[in-house]
C-alpha cells in the first residue's frame, strides 16, 4: 500500500507538473517567497516534483506529443496530429510539430534552482529527522539526473545545443544579454556523460520500494550507453551533412571526421551497465521456457529486473491500452489506430530465426530469401489454417487460437505475435477472445479510429483482463532496458571489428555470448548457426534487424534510423500496409479476399535536412548567435 501510495503521488505530481510553470504559479498565488519554499521541507518536496514532473511520460505521450512512434517506418497513427506534417515534410523552421526547445530549458532552469537552494533547506524538522535530510539527498541526485537527461532528450533531437552549466538565466534580462552560441556536440557530450557519472556515483544501485520511479544509478550509466552509441554513429560522427554547420565565430558544432574510437567508447559504456550485475533479461517466472511470456512479460510484469528506467513509472495502462485495442470487438470504448507498417511486419524473422524478406522491388514486392521457409513473394498471401501462438500461451483454446489467414502469417518468431496483430486472429480481453478485420464498416474499422494499415500494435495490451468491463491494469513503461544494453554492447563491438579497433571490455565472444542469450529468450537459435560464416557488415546489418525487432514500438525506431541516416531511404516514399478500404460487414466472420493484398496506404517525405529538428525562427530571431541546424 505505502508502494502504490507513493507511486501514485510521484505520477499525479507529474501529471500536474506537465506545465512547468504550475507550481511557480502557486507560489504567486499564495505569496511564497523565495525563503518561505526553501524553508519548508514540504515546499521543497513540491520544488522537487515540479523539477521531476517535466521529464516525459513515456507511456501516454505516443499518440499526440512526440513524433517518435507515428514519424517512423515502423507505424502509422491515425490520428491527424501535428506530427504527422513531418512524415508528409510540410514542416519548416516556423511551423515545428511539438516542438519542445523552450520546454526543455525551462525545466532545466528549474533545475538550477532547486540544486542551487535545496540543501539549504532550514525546515527546523530536518535536525531531529536526519532520513528526511537523507531524502534531500537522494532529491538533489534525482534533479542533477532530470537536469542531464534533459539535455541528452534536446541533443537527440537538435544535436549540439548551448549549455547554461549552474545558470539561472534570468529570463527579466535583455534579449541581448541571453544570447549565446551552440556548443559543440563534443563538449555537449562531455557535459552530459560528466554530469550522468557523478549520478551514478550517487544515486543508489536500486531505490527503495518507496521511491520506486525514481533514477537510479543504472538509469545513469543507461543514458550515457545510449548517448555515446549515438555519438559513434554517422549522424554525430562526421556526416557530410553537418561539416559546413558552424557557430558565427567559425566553431565547428559537429565532428567533420569520423572517429572510429567512438564504438569502443560506445562499447564500454554498455559493458558497464551489464557488470552492474543489477539487471538481467525477463522470463517468466512461471514457464521460464515459454518465449511468447518470456517477451510479454516484460511489458506486463511492473518492475520486472530488466527495466533500468521507467518514464512515467507506475501508472494506469488505459492510454497504451485503449489506442491499441481494436473497436467493435465487444461493448466498451477503444480507440485502436496504432498500426505496424507492412515493413515492420516484413522485419520479423521465421521460427527458425532466419529473416524472410531481403528487400523490395521497384514496385515494393518482396525480395524473399528462400531459405527462410517464407512463402514465394506470389504466393505469401495465400490462405492457410494459420495457429497464433501467443493465444496459445495465454491458454486460448485450439479453435480461438486458429484463423484462415494469409500463409505470410504462418511460422513466425514470437516476437512476431506478441507485436503485431494481424486481421482475423484472436484478441483475447479476459475470458473472451473477438477478432476485428479493419475492413470498411468491419470490426475493428467503424469509425475514423481503426488502423491504416490494417494491423495493429498488439505488446501494450493486457490480455489477462477484460478492458470492456473496465479493467485495463497498469504499466511501467520500460523507456531503458537491459536488452537495449546488450544490442548497444553488440552493436559497438561489431563496429569496433569492422574499424579495427578495441578496447578494455571490447570483446567479441561475449557480445555473440550476449546475442545468443537475447535470442535464446524469444526462442531462436544463435545467429551464428542461423547465418554460419556471415561476415562483420553482414552481423552489422543483422544486429541492426534484431534492435528493430526487439525494441519495436518502444520508441527507438525513430531515432535509430536517423542516427543510422538510413532514414532517407526508410523512411521515405511510399508506406505500405493492406487494403483497409475494402467494404464489409459489422457481422462478417472472415475478412474479405480483397484486404490480403499490399497497398500504399501513405507517401512520405523525408528529406536530408529532416535528420535533425530546426530551431525556431523565433529563436533565431532573438538568438542572433544561435546557428540553424543544415537545410532549414
Amino acid at each position: 500500500m505505502k508502494k502504490t501510495l507513493y507511486i501514485l503521488m510521484i505520477a499525479a505530481a507529474a501529471v500536474l507538473a506537465a506545465s512547468c510553470d504550475k507550481f511557480l504559479d502557486r507560489q504567486e498565488d499564495e505569496q511564497l517567497t523565495e525563503e518561505k519554499i526553501w524553508a519548508s521541507f514540504n515546499y521543497t518536496r513540491q520544488y522537487f516534483f515540479n523539477c521531476m514532473g517535466y521529464l516525459p511520460n513515456d507511456a501516454t505521450n505516443f499518440y499526440s506529443s512526440v513524433p517518435y512512434f507515428g514519424a517512423t517506418d515502423e507505424a502509422s497513427m491515425t490520428w491527424n496530429y501535428s506530427y504527422r506534417y513531418i512524415n508528409f515534410g510540410s514542416w519548416n523552421a516556423t511551423t515545428v510539430p511539438n516542438d519542445y526547445f523552450n520546454h526543455r530549458y525551462q525545466c532545466i532552469r528549474d533545475c538550477n534552482i532547486f540544486l542551487k537552494n535545496v540543501m539549504n533547506c532550514s525546515d527546523p524538522v530536518l535536525e531531529a529527522d536526519s532520513a528526511r535530510q537523507k531524502q534531500l539527498e537522494l532529491w538533489y541526485a534525482c534533479v542533477r539526473w532530470a537536469r542531464a537527461y534533459t539535455y541528452f532528450l534536446l541533443m537527440r533531437d537538435y544535436g549540439p545545443v548551448f549549455l547554461v552549466g549552474d545558470e539561472l538565466m534570468d529570463f527579466t534580462a535583455s534579449t541581448q544579454e541571453l544570447q549565446r552560441p551552440r556548443d559543440p556536440w563534443e563538449a555537449c557530450v562531455k557535459y552530459v556523460v560528466d554530469e550522468m557519472t557523478w549520478c551514478a556515483e550517487n544515486l543508489p544501485a536500486t531505490q527503495t520500494s518507496a521511491n520506486l520511479g525514481l533514477p537510479t544509478r543504472g538509469a545513469a550509466m543507461a543514458v550515457i550507453s545510449r548517448l555515446q552509441l549515438y555519438s559513434a554513429r554517422p549522424l554525430f560522427n562526421g556526416a557530410t551533412l553537418y561539416r559546413t554547420v558552424r557557430n558565427p565565430d567559425g566553431t565547428d558544432l559537429f565532428p567533420t571526421e569520423a572517429d572510429p574510437q567512438k564504438w569502443v567508447v560506445a562499447a564500454q559504456a554498455a559493458r558497464r551497465v551489464m557488470d552492474l550485475n543489477v539487471y538481467q533479461l525477463y522470463k517468466d517466472e512461471k514457464k521460464p521456457d515459454n518465449p511468447y511470456l518470456n517477451y510479454y512479460g516484460i511489458f506486463q510484469q511492473n518492475w520486472n529486473d530488466e527495466i533500468i528506467y521507467s518514464g512515467g513509472g507506475y501508472q494506469d495502462r488505459w492510454t497504451l491500452g485503449i489506442h491499441t485495442t481494436p473497436t467493435d470487438i465487444a461493448t466498451g470504448s477503444a480507440y485502436g489506430g496504432w498500426g505496424p507498417t507492412q515493413s515492420a511486419v516484413d522485419a520479423y524473422a521465421m521460427a527458425n530465426g532466419r529473416y524472410p524478406i531481403t528487400g523490395y522491388d521497384r514496385a515494393g514486392a518482396p525480395l524473399v530469401d528462400s531459405r527462410s521457409g517464407y512463402p514465394a513473394a506470389d504466393r505469401e498471401f495465400d490462405l492457410a489454417s494459420v495457429v497464433n501462438p501467443f493465444l496459445r500461451a495465454l491458454d486460448c483454446s485450439e479453435a480461438d487460437a486458429t484463423s484462415s489467414s494469409p500463409r505470410m502469417y504462418a511460422n513466425r518468431e514470437p516476437r512476431f505475435y506478441v507485436t503485431v496483430y494481424f486481421p482475423g486472429t484472436g484478441w483475447k480481453h479476459g475470458e473472451s477472445v473477438g477478432r476485428a478485420f479493419f475492413g470498411n464498416g468491419m470490426k475493428g474499422h467503424t469509425t475514423h479510429d481503426y488502423p491504416i494499415t490494417g494491423y495493429l500494435v498488439n505488446k501494450w495490451y493486457d490480455h489477462t483482463l477484460d478492458s470492456y468491463q473496465g479493467q485495463w491494469g497498469n504499466i511501467t513503461f520500460p523507456t531503458y532496458r537491459y536488452a537495449e544494453i546488450y544490442l548497444n554492447y553488440i552493436e559497438a563491438v561489431l563496429e569496433c571489428q569492422k574499424a579495427g579497433v578495441s578496447g578494455e571490455g571490447v570483446d567479441l565472444n561475449k557480445a555473440m555470448s550476449c546475442w545468443d542469450e537475447l535470442r535464446a529468450r524469444s526462442g531462436m537459435p544463435p545467429i551464428s548457426e542461423v547465418y554460419p560464416g556471415a561476415s562483420i557488415d553482414e552481423l552489422i546489418d543483422l544486429v541492426h534487424r534484431e534492435r528493430q525487432v526487439e525494441l519495436a514500438q518502444e520508441g527507438h525506431r525513430y531515432f535509430d534510423t536517423h542516427t543510422w541516416m538510413i532514414a532517407t531511404d526508410v523512411c521515405n516514399g511510399p508506406v505500405y500496409g493492406l487494403d483497409t478500404d475494402v467494404v464489409g460487414s459489422i457481422s462478417a466472420t472472415s475478412a474479405p479476399a480483397e484486404l490480403w493484398k499490399r497497398k500504399v496506404v501513405e507517401t512520405r517525405v523525408f528529406r536530408p535536412q529532416h535528420y535533425l529538428y530546426p530551431f525556431l525562427q523565433r529563436e533565431l530571431d532573438r538568438n542572433k548567435v544561435l546557428t540553424q541546424n543544415y537545410g532549414w
